[in-house]
């Protein structure tokens, strides 16, 4: 299936400057959509401070003039506008292939709300079935790592840069993509990955999307709310 065009990307940016208020503190997330939203807030001219979950992001929202400030800098963070790679009927994602998810799950985690953009190819009907999970891990606990991944029934491998190179995360950590094979209980494999020493964080997004925007092959959005105490 097709990814969104850059089109529906700034649709779906100008569509989430709704949920974007003057003064209030803004979650930046990573990616295309992310990217997409924060080139429209710049444009808006809406003042803010901006936490930005990755190099990238904070690169492109400060030549905007956003002000970036850390979580040290602030009490609260009212609203997150990321992307992510897979979105459950229950609003649960995978995230993690632009190598950001630990300081996007922070950051996520740290807000009252956080808005998801998504095309409509990154619905799933159960987590996994794209197949890529990425967890993030020490160097040093790498090979331990790899051996109990496998062990947990999934394919674990480095990411490596164009050049052949580990990629490296703005953490210093190293990534690893783990090819998913069939359905996955993401609960219960949430808990797995984490027990394995060394292990940072992972791709898994459980109950963290408060709203997802979805680009429609039609032009337009579709939002999707987390009914309260939904079941994961």
């Amino acid at each position: 299936m097709a990814a969104a065009d850059p089109a529906s990307m700034q649709r779906l940016g100008e569509y989430a400057l709704r949920y974007v208020k003057p003064g209030r503190v803004i979650g930046l997330g990573t990616g295309r959509a992310a990217e997409a939203f924060i080139r429209v807030l710049i444009a808006s001219g809406i003042k803010v401070r901006g936490v930005p979950t990755s190099r990238r992001s904070e690169q492109i929202a400060r030549e905007g003039g956003i002000e970036i400030v850390g979580l040290e800098g602030v009490d609260r963070i009212d609203v997150t506008i990321d992307g992510a790679d897979e979105v459950d009927p229950h609003l649960n994602l995978i995230k993690g292939r632009g190598g950001a998810l630990v300081r996007e799950k922070v950051v996520g985690s740290a807000s009252r709300r956080e808005i998801i953009l998504v095309g409509f190819e990154k619905l799933v009907r159960h987590l996994g079935e794209h197949h890529l999970l990425p967890v993030e891990v020490v160097t040093f606990a790498a090979p331990l790592c790899l051996r109990r991944l496998k062990q947990l029934g999934l394919r674990p491998s480095l990411r490596h840069n164009e050049d052949g190179s580990n990629t490296v995360s703005d953490n210093g950590n190293l990534i690893i993509d783990c090819k998913v094979e069939g359905k996955i209980n993401p609960r219960r494999l949430n808990r797995e990955i984490l027990d394995i020493p060394g292990v940072v964080d992972h791709g898994l997004f459980l109950g963290i999307a408060h709203t997802v925007l979805v680009a429609q092959p039609d032009g337009k959005i579709k939002t999707m709310t987390r009914p309260r105490n939904a079941a994961s």
